[in-house]
């Protein structure tokens, strides 16, 4: 528990035998109310292992896909009551010791709903081993996509997220993709209801152990994001020309006004 709110780290698992018990090992136990691991029917020892480390385990059947797993990791971390939800990939390229200070942005309700681990800041990703083509990719999309969400980020891209328990029940998360462009999905929706998104530097550490998708997959998912960051874009500014305004969020203490319902700015 941070300040009386609960917090859920949850895991999409696929394939985690190698790296999930050093990644459970640091998470903060005085922080983390609740650890669940949601696992993708892997045909490895990772829902075992999970089972030793005496943490919550569910497995799908069938397999869901990314954005399907991570659903239904984040609706685990609402069914358990938390307030906080900070997802975290348990294949050790994340590290845990970054759970208080993510968990940490989303304490003010209403200030900040969404918090995203950036392994761009701060050169955390080529220190940390990512591949070049990779650290440019990331690099040049995310860039296209600040000029289309009319926000500023180092990245988009990281699997280290957390989530505000209002942000998750406004928004229909299981009505998007089950494929790895979910995460973005889901935070261009946020930034379309008008929540507020941060982020915190991350180093991040590649190794043999670690999961990362085949190139091709990754051609797909960067020009799905692009594709749905233009999307984004044309409806930004359909809203311009009718003249409509950007909608913000009430901030939860202002008074005489009850949070989640919204105004617009002056």
């Amino acid at each position: 528990m941070l300040e009386g709110k609960k917090v859920a780290i949850v895991m999409p698992g696929y394939f985690a035998e190698k790296t999930l018990a050093k990644t459970v090992a640091e998470i903060p136990k005085e922080i983390a109310d609740f650890i669940i691991l949601s696992d993708d029917c892997s045909k490895d020892r990772t829902v075992e292992i999970a089972n030793e480390l005496g943490i919550q385990v569910h497995v799908n059947d069938p397999n869901l896909g990314y954005g399907g797993n991570v659903k239904k990791c984040l609706q685990y971390g609402l069914d358990s009551g938390a307030d906080i939800i900070i997802q975290l990939h348990p294949d050790y390229q994340y590290t845990p010791k970054l759970i208080p200070a993510l968990a940490g942005m989303l304490l003010m309700e209403g200030t900040y709903d969404v918090v995203l681990g950036s392994r761009i800041s701060g050169r955390g990703a080529l220190t940390g081993g990512m591949p070049v083509w990779k650290y440019l990719a990331n690099w040049f999309i995310t860039n296209y996509m600040d000029v289309c969400l009319g926000r500023r980020h180092t990245e988009y891209h990281t699997g280290y997220r957390g989530y505000t328990k209002r942000l998750l029940e406004d928004v229909d998360f299981h009505g998007l993709s089950d494929d790895f462009i979910f995460d973005n999905n889901l935070l261009i929706a946020a930034i379309d209801r008008g929540y507020g998104t941060c982020e915190v530097t991350c180093p991040t550490l590649y190794e043999e152990d670690s999961s990362s998708i085949s190139f091709s997959k990754a051609l797909k998912y960067g020009l799905l994001c692009m594709w749905i960051s233009t999307k984004q874009f044309g409806r930004r500014w359909g809203r311009k020309v009718r003249g409509e305004k950007p909608r913000l969020l009430v901030h939860p203490f202002e008074e005489g006004e009850e949070s989640g319902e919204e105004k617009s700015d002056d």
